[in-house]
């Protein structure tokens, strides 16, 4: 707060919030500079991450506010969400697109208005912008708030996007009878006798954020249809 009248942060203040620019054009000119960037460059190999990020707000007819689940705190409570892509790979990673998700009763409709969109449709539009914008990438990536709705994964597999998404343990599918329903039945079907007989699972060390390492199991199944 001490600094909150220098000039430039003066400068700066009203550039954001009183001079006119267009966002999307200044976010396409900087991702022109990191696929230009040999160092930032992003190739096939890398993958598109898929998330939603939220942040409490105390004001209650801000555009794009109202009562949201909040993952990241575990609660639901009066939050802006914005649904995001990033690309990342094995070195680095950097922010594509950005849209935020405006609650049902923003509009005139609620639900049922033309304008309203859930979370998915802005995400499947944010992945069909990133390969757009000349972003390549071996496969779109999200967790289970992505993977367990239906019509996401259909929308990405008709795309012809390859995906790797999770799903709750106990999200059924359809699949034959004989066959595994969920993610737990299709993993207790593979070979497991113990870390020294470890069967069709493979050993993969993680690396934390905090520089602590840790060893995950990681095996190939097959669900349902998607395989």
């Amino acid at each position: 707060m001490a600094g909150a009248q220098y000039r430039a942060v003066q400068r700066l203040q009203f550039f954001l919030s009183e001079a006119p620019w267009e966002h999307e054009e200044v976010n396409a000119r900087r991702l022109e500079r990191l696929l230009d960037d040999p160092r930032t460059a992003p190739h096939p190999d890398g993958v598109l991450v898929v998330d939603d990020s939220g942040d409490p707000k105390d004001a209650t007819t801000t555009a794009h506010v109202g009562r949201q689940r909040l993952g990241r705190y575990g609660k639901t409570d009066n939050a802006a969400v914005t649904v995001t892509t990033l690309w990342a790979d094995e070195n680095l990673y950097y922010p594509l697109h950005a849209v935020p998700y405006t609650p049902a009763h923003h509009f005139d409709q609620g639900r049922s208005d033309p304008g309203f969109r859930t979370k998915w449709p802005i995400a499947a539009h944010l992945a069909r912008q990133a390969r757009s914008a000349g972003v390549p990438f071996r496969s779109a990536v999200a967790d289970g708030a992505y993977g367990d709705v239906d019509d996401f994964r259909c929308a990405r597999h008709a795309a012809d996007v390859p995906f790797v998404m999770a799903v709750r343990r106990r999200r059924g599918t359809w699949a034959r009878t004989h066959e595994a329903h969920t993610p737990i039945d299709a993993a207790l079907e593979l070979a497991w006798h113990g870390p020294e007989r470890a069967g069709d699972w493979t050993p993969v060390t993680r690396t934390f954020r905090d520089g602590h390492t840790a060893i995950w199991w990681a095996a190939d199944a097959t669900l349902g249809f998607w395989g």
